[in-house]
């Protein structure tokens, strides 16, 4: 089966339509011509939520207190209908909104933060959906031992769009404007950078006190965040770190279903297979920047949209038209502006003119890649790994051997050379993050150098539990994939004759909760 995506069909974009003005897709087709693989890993069908009936505690943090993140209960669930759209609703830069904006906003915030925390349109109840969805209140149907999981996977992008999506409905309906949008946190383009004003107000709906003060306006988000401010950069090379991490993860690591949405994720099969390129970096590192260190509780998938500010940050592009039928019919309950729970699924998200709104249009630099080789001689003294697995306690530096070399151009857009890190998370309610570096010769790597090619990406464990499984609440462990894409690195860094690569690994936080499987190359087709 095969993936058809237009470029026109791509500028539904995690903030907006980028494509539009920088079309990369046309160069590099790969996408066009996607040959899925998805298929040939088949298990059981698509991943479905149970009734709500059937939620139960969700395995939250011990601080979390009596946390319930289970929804009212109701059996009278209806399937979703595309609404009739006249005119698309243009959701704004939250950096930029008016006056008149702000005050719809506010007020809308502050009618659903005033709703009884009963009320499925509450507040309340709306950061409950994601908790219920990510710390193991459902089950799979059919599977009561294996969590349902939205995160690590190919569901994180359409559930996430379908969350916003209901989310702003209910906004809209209770300020009775059913034109209201949301805004979204444009971090991907210099002028959004910082943290919007709108959530800094003490006296605003929109305001939580537990973000950490430290990274208020002016403060530039470091996209990269590695939970010390220690290494912090100038603002100028903060931008240009943010802008390279960018193209790095939305071009590089972007090439191909499995490397943009994550890995499948069917029922019967066990949570956490892999996650795509953005949610591992950017979304893990920088919601942790948001958020005190001395209220560690909103650091988990539990608990962080319980932060209005998250709902502005949260990505929400979806690729169109995949053909993988367990994909598309994957389904979520939501409950819509008349507090009615409603079954969505992921056919039914993927074109978000379909659903009636759009993003106001910008510019974004990061698209035009600002990477450059470090050509040095090397001065490693790191010895290479030759043996996994291995435990990420320091840098580890190891040769990896490539299938293939000297590839010709129509070879490169059929196939792309994908880095394959298989990892063991042994605590999985822990951070973790460690980055990866390609042919770099340096013992000790800063953030400086992630202005360079040698950087690929990033491995990203937001704190979050298990419920089901053979130990319960205590299996911690967590095994899944990194891949990374490589094909326009080794391009960048001249090694395309190369036999193989160095791969250096370097922890950043958890080290002593990290295992390194196996290190490969493989070529996606």
């Amino acid at each position: 089966m095969m993936i058809k995506i237009t470029q026109k069909q791509l500028t539904n974009g995690i903030t907006k339509s980028w494509i539009e003005e920088y079309p990369y897709w046309a160069r590099r087709p790969i996408w066009g011509r996607y040959h899925i693989g998805w298929r040939t890993c088949y298990f059981s069908g698509p991943v479905h939520t149970p009734n709500p009936t059937a939620c139960g505690p969700a395995d939250v943090p011990p601080n979390a207190g009596d946390l319930n993140c289970c929804p009212p209960t109701s059996t009278n669930i209806v399937d979703f209908v595309l609404p009739q759209v006249n005119t698309l609703k243009v959701r704004p830069p939250a950096h930029s909104v008016d006056n008149e904006y702000l005050e719809k906003f506010n007020r809308a915030m502050s009618l659903m933060k005033a709703l009884p925390s009963s009320d499925p349109r509450s507040f309340t109840q709306q950061a409950n959906v994601h908790c219920a969805y990510c710390n193991g209140a459902y089950a799979q149907v059919g599977f009561p031992n294996l969590d349902l999981q939205v995160h690590n996977c190919w569901l994180f992008y359409p559930f996430h769009r379908c969350y916003l999506y209901f989310f702003e409905r209910i906004l809209g309906s209770l300020i009775d404007d059913p034109t209201f949008a949301i805004p979204f946190w444009n971090w991907d383009a210099e002028p959004g950078m910082r943290m919007p004003a709108i959530y800094t107000d003490p006296n605003s709906p929109l305001y939580d006190p537990i973000r950490d003060q430290a990274h208020q306006p002016p403060k530039v988000l470091d996209l990269n965040y590695d939970l010390t401010d220690s290494n912090d950069l100038p603002d100028p090379e903060m931008i240009s770190a943010n802008l390279t991490l960018m193209y790095r993860q939305m071009v590089t690591n972007s090439n191909g279903p499995t490397l943009f949405l994550g890995q499948p994720y069917r029922a019967g099969t066990r949570p956490n297979p892999g996650g795509g390129s953005v949610e591992y970096v950017l979304m893990g590192p920088s919601m942790f920047g948001l958020v005190t260190e001395t209220n560690p509780i909103s650091r988990t998938w539990a608990t962080s949209t319980r932060l209005p500010v998250i709902q502005s940050f949260l990505p929400t592009m979806v690729t169109q038209d995949p053909t993988d039928t367990d994909w598309l019919d994957a389904s979520f309950i939501f409950y819509d502006e008349n507090a009615q729970p409603v079954r969505i699924r992921v056919r039914d998200c993927v074109d978000t003119n379909r659903l009636g709104y759009t993003y106001q249009d910008g510019y974004n630099r990061f698209l035009i890649n600002p990477q450059a080789a470090n050509a040095m001689e090397s001065t490693s003294k790191t010895p290479l790994v030759t043996k996994f697995p291995q435990p990420l306690k320091k840098l580890i530096r190891t040769n990896v051997n490539r299938p293939q070399k000297s590839r010709s151009k129509t070879q490169k857009s059929r196939e792309e050379e994908v880095l394959v890190i298989d990892v063991e998370v042994l605590r999985d309610d822990k951070y973790v993050k460690f980055d990866v570096y390609i042919n770099d010769e340096d013992d000790v790597i800063t953030k400086k150098m992630q202005v360079k090619a040698e950087y690929a990406g990033s491995y990203v464990n937001v704190p979050h539990r298990h419920t089901h499984g053979p130990n319960g609440n205590n299996d911690h462990k967590m095994e899944t994939t990194l891949r990374l894409g490589l094909t326009e690195l080794i391009e960048e860094l001249g090694a395309d004759d190369d036999d193989g690569v160095t791969v250096s690994l370097v922890p950043k936080s958890g080290k002593d909760i990290v295992v390194i499987k196996n290190v490969k190359i493989e070529y996606a087709s």
